[in-house]
């Protein structure tokens, strides 16, 4: 092949990952993570978010918190970003801040328990006690290192804390609304993948259609690869007319409403229904199945509505629209180039490498385990079928757990994302961190399964969980007044 040819295989590669991407992963998780975001930053009182992730809150509460919410919020590293975002630019302290963004999508519960039944229940349990562990020893560690910044935060907000403002009942209300939409979109469970009634729409040549778009996306799923379906294509079509909408419509919201405001959030509501649907294109037919999460994502839909309307005056779900737009801009753009990359790198590395790689417990192989879940990552949930792969070829439980530990954290959209609200300083002192303590979890977990002594490494463990114990009562004692000394 030449290298022409080679380059249009690679561009196809990230193009494909880039449709697939947006057809199955954007949907249900990303844009109620958005709009959950965009309501912390209006809707929810300052005060009422630095009062227990703030830099001055007390670390045993802090960062177990930050740990907790990452754990009950997040779906996958894409849906995270949006959600760190909002409540570090909430005032939430850098340390639990960036243990929330660790935490939510290394312990996200449905890979874990994905992680048990495929891979075992070892392997489960280790990878959600290291990753809590692991959490918060980097927000402290980032804490630490840049305290100076956090404090001076702090200084700017320094009478957000210590007010106590509450959240209402109305807020609380829709967020849990905003929280039941992502989650029923995302819960693989029975009653919500069931279909409970079937539309048959007289439309010709969707089978066909199908056929002609594996041709166009090539996928190989025994990689983890997924292609593009009739009902991936739909809701594409929608995404360009929601994004089009939008640009008319939510660019100047604080200004008023148009219509195209309402074409946007009504093409946004259908959109989630349809991907919530189950498409089965057929010779003459196709096939639309009203599943549980239909129905139970149009519910969340219509509740949305019906409070929004009731309980909140118009200037607060401006603000809301204006936030969730901001958001979107800002983060939409890098997620899209990232997928792009991690595509167009995925076919240079080769399967057959992974077992010289990381066929054994070794520093070498379980910092394979960690660039693996660089430059292949690969959505939550599809990290796990990828994982028995690895594992098949001869990949060893350590640098297996390596992988798992760094595929949520650091993906190539994932760090420009980091980079583009907090710096590139912090953003990359953490992307090392992340790296450093999965290469040590996999390290820990493999000699475990190499045998090696459980009551040395039980003391080990200990001894961190007493090393990081120390440090949240060592941050905690930090003197009052280093903010008046870093202003002299």
């Amino acid at each position: 092949m030449d290298i022409g040819a080679y380059t249009m295989l690679l561009v196809q590669s990230g193009l494909g990952n880039l449709a697939s991407y947006l057809a199955a992963h954007v949907l249900l998780c990303l844009v109620p993570a958005f709009f959950i975001a965009g309501a912390l930053m209006a809707l929810v009182p300052k005060e009422a978010v630095t009062r227990y992730l703030g830099r001055r809150t007390v670390k045993w509460i802090s960062y177990p918190a930050a740990a907790v919410g990452g754990f009950v919020l997040a779906v996958c590293s894409c849906t995270i970003m949006p959600l760190f975002a909002g409540i570090y630019r909430k005032g939430a302290g850098l340390g639990p801040a960036m243990t929330f963004l660790f935490v939510g999508p290394a312990i996200n519960i449905l890979a874990i328990t994905y992680t048990g039944v495929a891979l075992g229940l070892d392997l489960a349990v280790a990878r959600l006690v290291l990753s809590i562990v692991f959490g918060i020893g980097i927000g402290l560690i980032m804490a630490r290192l840049f305290w100076r910044d956090d404090v001076q935060r702090a200084d700017e907000d320094a009478s957000l804390f210590q007010q106590q403002a509450g959240i209402g009942g109305r807020i609380w209300l829709f967020m849990g609304l905003l929280l039941a939409l992502l989650i029923a979109g995302t819960l693989q469970i029975g009653p919500l993948s069931r279909s409970y009634l079937d539309l048959h729409l007289p439309i010709a040549g969707t089978a066909q259609l199908q056929q002609l778009l594996a041709r166009w996306v090539p996928f190989d799923a025994s990689r983890g690869e997924e292609g593009v379906t009739v009902q991936g294509l739909a809701l594409i079509i929608l995404l360009v007319g929601i994004g089009s909408s939008a640009a008319f419509g939510l660019q100047r919201i604080i200004e008023g409403y148009n219509r195209w405001t309402w074409v946007a959030l009504g093409l946004t509501a259908l959109t989630l229904c349809l991907a919530a649907a189950r498409f089965t294109p057929l010779e003459d037919a196709l096939v639309i199945g009203l599943t549980g999460k239909f129905f139970a994502v149009g519910a969340s839909v219509a509740g949305l509505f019906f409070v929004g309307r009731r309980l909140f005056a118009g200037e607060e779900l401006r603000d809301w629209l204006a936030e969730t737009w901001r958001f979107i801009k800002q983060i939409f753009p890098l997620l899209i180039g990232g997928v792009f990359v991690v595509g167009v790198l995925r076919p240079l590395i080769r399967p057959e490498w992974i077992e010289a790689l990381a066929g054994s417990n070794t520093v070498l192989g379980n910092a394979a385990g960690v660039l693996f879940g660089v430059f292949m990552y690969f959505p939550t949930l599809v990290e796990v079928p990828v994982a028995q792969l690895f594992l098949s070829l001869g990949m060893h439980r350590g640098p297996l757990l390596a992988y798992l530990m760094a595929d949520p954290e650091l993906s190539l959209q994932s760090i420009l994302i980091i980079t583009a609200v907090v710096g590139r300083a912090k953003a990359w002192t953490y992307t090392s961190l992340v790296a450093v303590f999965s290469l040590l979890a996999g390290l820990t977990y493999g000699a475990w399964v190499n045998g090696a002594n459980p009551w040395l490494l039980g003391g080990g463990a200990a001894a961190l969980i007493a090393v990081l114990s120390l440090s949240l009562l060592q941050l905690g004692r930090r003197p009052a007044n280093a903010v008046s000394n870093i202003a002299s």
